[in-house]
């Protein structure tokens, strides 16, 4: 028998809350909480199918490949999960193709293949930047034993997945490597308005780090640099 959308919904809290409630790399409940407010507004905008996208918002994290074993495992966990909640196979499928499919992974992937999947990918995204974005990075930096800032540690680019997820990496680099690049991947007109300030927010606080870096930033009770 299936379950209701709202059973299920509310059945998909308790089981994220309880899988991430002490998740301490910036993918705990309380992300999980702002991506799927985001992709409700976002569906709301854009007329896609609220229940599709709260549900795959909700899961999205639960198959990550940085929080099981290797990513298969965890799309398992979150198929098994569609399966034993009541949750019908054309459904179970949508959301199981947008959370597969809808991962940075270093760039340069196809774009998401329906309007649910473009709208959950930029909810996601969009939590990823601005000031929420900022602390999320430095967050799993600190998690994962990577320095915040070292000049000497260059840049990458077109990584490939594997290199994207290697440790070589700094909490500064990591905005050029992905956080900024992603204002110009947004699928929604909400997405990119939205990214568009939360991208400038971050282009002013790395002028900050850097001036204060290097010991020369001042600023007076306005904000300007003195």
């Amino acid at each position: 028998m299936k379950n209701s959308p709202e059973d299920i919904i509310n059945q998909a809290k308790d089981f994220v809350r309880s899988t991430l409630e002490h998740e301490s790399t910036g993918h705990d409940w309380f992300h999980i909480y702002r991506v799927t407010e985001t992709a409700k507004t976002i569906a709301r905008e854009e007329g896609a199918d609220l229940f599709i996208c709260e549900l795959a918002a909700l899961l999205h994290d639960i198959a990550d490949a940085k929080l099981n074993p290797s990513e298969e495992i965890g799309l398992k966990k979150v198929a098994d999960w569609l399966n034993s909640n009541g949750v019908g196979m054309e459904d179970a499928e949508h959301v199981l193709e947008i959370i597969s499919t809808m991962s940075f992974k270093g760039g340069g992937k196809a774009p998401m293949r329906t309007l649910e999947g473009k709208v959950v990918q930029d909810a996601d995204r969009l939590d990823a930047i601005g000031a929420i974005g900022i602390a999320r990075v430095f967050t799993y930096s600190g998690a994962k034993g990577r320095p915040m800032h070292d000049p000497a540690v260059k840049l990458r680019d077109r990584m490939t997945e594997e290199e994207y997820r290697s440790g070589n990496d700094t909490a500064i680099n990591h905005f050029y490597e992905k956080l900024l690049k992603l204002k110009d991947l947004m699928n929604t007109n909400y997405g990119r308005v939205v990214a568009a300030e939360r991208h400038q927010f971050m282009l002013h606080y790395l002028e900050h780090f850097y001036a204060e870096w290097e010991g020369k930033a001042g600023y007076d009770s306005n904000g300007e640099q003195s």
